[in-house]
């Protein structure tokens, strides 16, 4: 029996990245894709109780030009994944694929995004996966025009690693693979295996005088300390070393702390 791969994302079922996924690994498995209805960047793996949540619409996208069904669930990335391994998949994926997203999740930013938050889910369900991100202006990251962007080197490492863990499962100790790819990489790239940084590359920015009373969105600015003395971090391959960041990330957040009560 061919493995059965779950692809989803935290942009939309419609983003290109989630094509792109499609693309790279069909000829590894059977595919499930499944995925927000709606844009769902940095929902990290929420669980929103809001009207029509869990509501799933078939729909079509085009793989290779081909059309091939999807689902579209409204809801978080998170709840995506489980409306999949728990109603929609006739058995447990093998693997789960979530991106390619718009935008990289680097350092600090692994916990509200949505795309390791998707992941993540797959992993409580017993499943590997690989979370992989692209480099992509920060505007450009919650729109849900999706812009065109050049996804084949990310499709390149993402077959690479999926092929692999198909095939030997994932490290020890490892619940996930996330995987950054930067803007400029192209088939020489160097992928480099790399730990999680302690920094963010992009912080929020002070907002101007607003009133209190009104709705206001903070926004995002790079972090200029971001990958600064850390070499071997994620932020410095991906940034300084302009490389194909992969990390290797376990579920354990407890810290090797010696201390007593």
């Amino acid at each position: 029996m061919r493995p059965l791969i779950l692809i989803t994302n935290d942009d939309g079922v419609f983003s290109p990245g989630l094509a792109a996924v499609a693309e790279a690994v069909q000829p590894l498995g059977d595919l499930l894709l499944v995925a927000p209805r709606w844009q769902q960047t940095t929902m990290g793996r929420a669980f929103p109780r809001t009207d029509g949540v869990g509501r799933i619409e078939p729909v079509v996208i085009r793989v290779h030009g081909d059309p091939v069904p999807a689902y579209g669930v409204v809801g978080s990335p998170a709840q995506a994944v489980a409306h999949g391994v728990l109603e929609l998949a006739g058995r447990r994926p093998d693997l789960c694929i979530s991106g390619i997203n718009y935008g990289e999740n680097l350092g600090q930013a692994l916990t509200c995004s949505g795309t390791l938050g998707a992941a993540f889910e797959a992993y409580t369900h017993g499943i590997p996966a690989i979370a992989a991100s692209r480099q992509a202006p920060i505007d450009m990251q919650h729109r849900t025009d999706y812009p065109e962007l050049d996804w084949t080197a990310s499709q390149r490492v993402i077959a690479l690693l999926a092929a692999r863990i198909l095939a030997e499962g994932l490290p020890a100790e490892t619940s996930l693979l996330n995987v950054n790819v930067p803007a400029s990489a192209g088939p020489a790239t160097a992928i480099r295996q790399t730990r999680q940084s302690r920094w963010s590359s992009t912080r929020f920015g002070r907002p101007g005088r607003h009133s209190f009373e009104a709705p206001w969105q903070l926004g995002f600015e790079p972090d200029p300390q971001a990958g600064q003395d850390e070499p071997g971090s994620d932020i410095h391959a991906f940034f300084v070393e302009q490389a194909i960041s992969v990390t290797a990330i376990s579920w354990d957040m407890s810290a090797n702390a010696r201390w007593q009560l």
